[in-house]
C-alpha cells in the first residue's frame, strides 16, 4: 500500500477516486482500466462520475484481497500518471 499513494483499504477491498479535467478524460481512463482488467483477467468495480472515476478492487473467490488486486491497482495508477489524465 505504500507504493499505491491515495489508495485506501477497507472491508476487504482497496479503492481510489481519480480526478480529471473533463468527463471525457474520465471515460478514456475508465476504458483504459477496462483494457488492463481484461489483460489481467481481474476486473475492478468502476464508478464513473463527472470528472471522477472510482476504482474498487477485491477478489471475490478469496473474500478479500489478493496479489491480483494490487497488480491491477498499480497498473491503473501508472496509466493515470503516465497518460496526463490528472
Amino acid at each position: 500500500m505504500r507504493v499505491l499513494q491515495g489508495w485506501t483499504q477497507a472491508n476487504g477491498s482497496i479503492e481510489k477516486e481519480f480526478r480529471f479535467k473533463s468527463y471525457q478524460d474520465g471515460l478514456d481512463f475508465a476504458y483504459s482500466v477496462g483494457e488492463i482488467a481484461e489483460e489481467q483477467d481481474h476486473h475492478p468495480d468502476i464508478l464513473i462520475k463527472w470528472r471522477h472515476v472510482k476504482l474498487t478492487l477485491s477478489t471475490h473467490s478469496v473474500k478479500g484481497l489478493s496479489e491480483n488486486d494490487f497488480i491491477v491497482a498499480a497498473k491503473a495508477e501508472l496509466k493515470y500518471r503516465n497518460s496526463g489524465f490528472g
